[in-house]
């Protein structure tokens, strides 16, 4: 068969027609960041922002009724038990003490002993039970070593014996405060005895417990009743940190969850550990205006946590707690999961396409998320994939990054 020049000439143009028209419909490639799917350990976190407070405060109140000379003391000042004195309070006219006013004082008197009884009781229920924590732990780290027990078992040994620590040093504080309260009462009772009241004898008010001026109530001279609050005295040392979370966050939180306290001012996180989670929400608004029931978490600073001591009564934190540790989780970026068809989608990189996969998803925290199925290691996924990627879209990596 015999082809003119011609015949040549319409075929070449024809194909040539073929490849313009393919490569004008055929999609420029689009420039891609990507992410290696691969395994590690993943932890579960939940970030709210919190605020100090002193464990144990005491507000040093008035026990008798009269002229209150003026306080020295300010904020910030240190002060310790019963070398320091708070204030002095001179007789009122008419005498300072009425039978009425005797009649109560011994009424007090009595109710300070009834509590100084009760405390040293629960002193000593707090050091039975602490005793017994104690031990458990010690049973527990022993365990622990030779794998014979879980973490979770570990933790919760750990907790209780946190909780009971507090607990004992709490019940101290309540103890010495009765004893305290029942040595004023004794104090003001002597008041009313009528060698006394014909002296003009001030009444000296010393401060029940070691710490830190954190208020004064009344600076200037001025009559006072029985009662008057006067300073508010507590340990700046003495610091725990309540948090308040969401509702649904917090069934999540387990007394011994693990915490790290960042943007608190220093240089390095401050470590700590949660002690309580209070069994009732309350309602709180949001900057958005939205109604949120939330929970309140206290939580205790580790004793290699140093810089706590920079912090003070009411100073804002800023604490991640440690819900979940996920060991060797198969985890992607959050960056690169979107819905699709009300199903969790990435894209794959192969052979230089996108390909549309649906995923099956875990936990999550702030930036990697668990895969239960649909990857494999070694997997890589288009981060930020935007309306421009299509299913089979042709891609050209920019840069690949593994998980941190």
């Amino acid at each position: 068969m015999k082809f003119s020049i011609q015949s040549i000439i319409w075929t070449v143009v024809f194909v040539a027609a073929i490849i313009v028209a393919v490569m004008a419909f055929r999609q420029n490639p689009v420039t891609v960041e990507t992410a290696i799917v691969a395994r590690a350990d993943l932890q579960i976190t939940v970030q709210e922002d919190g605020k100090t407070r002193i464990r144990e405060k005491y507000i040093v109140s008035t026990p008798v009724a009269g002229r209150l000379s003026r306080i020295d003391l300010e904020p910030g000042d240190e002060i310790c038990g019963e070398r320091e004195r708070v204030a002095v309070i001179l007789p009122a006219e008419p005498a300072m003490l009425d039978a009425r006013a005797k009649a109560q004082a011994e009424s007090r008197l009595d109710q300070a002993k009834a509590s100084l009884k009760r405390a040293e009781v629960t002193m000593q229920q707090a050091e039975v039970s602490y005793d017994l924590a104690s031990t458990k732990l010690e049973r527990a780290e022993k365990l622990k070593r030779s794998q014979a027990i879980s973490d979770d078992e570990y933790d919760i040994a750990r907790s209780e014996y946190l909780a009971q620590s507090h607990g004992k040093r709490a019940a101290a504080f309540d103890r010495d405060i009765a004893e305290y309260e029942r040595k004023t009462a004794e104090a003001a009772l002597l008041q009313y005895t009528e060698e006394d009241q014909l002296s003009g004898k001030p009444f000296e008010l010393f401060a029940p417990v070691c710490g830190r001026v954190l208020r004064v109530f009344e600076e200037s001279a001025s009559t006072v009743g029985v009662g008057t609050p006067l300073i508010e005295l507590g340990d700046p040392r003495n610091l725990e940190m309540v948090i308040d979370v969401l509702s649904t966050d917090a069934v999540r939180i387990r007394p011994g969850s693990q915490l790290v306290v960042n943007h608190w001012g220093g240089d390095q996180p401050l470590m700590g550990t949660v002690r309580v989670v209070e069994p009732a929400a309350f309602t709180k608004v949001s900057s958005l205006g939205v109604e949120e029931q939330r929970v309140n978490i206290v939580a205790d600073f580790d004793e290699t946590a140093e810089g706590r001591f920079e912090l003070g009564d009411g100073f804002r934190v800023e604490a991640e707690i440690t819900v979940a540790h996920l060991p060797n989780a198969l985890q992607i970026p959050n960056s690169s999961l979107f819905r699709h068809q009300r199903k969790w989608h990435v894209f794959i990189v192969k052979d230089d396409y996108a390909i549309l996969t649906q995923v099956e998803i875990g936990a999550q925290n702030e930036t990697h998320t668990e895969v239960k199925s649909g990857l494999e290691p070694g997997d890589v996924v288009v981060l930020y994939p935007d309306d421009a990627i299509e299913n089979e879209s042709r891609v050209i990596v920019a840069g690949a990054s593994g998980v941190e």
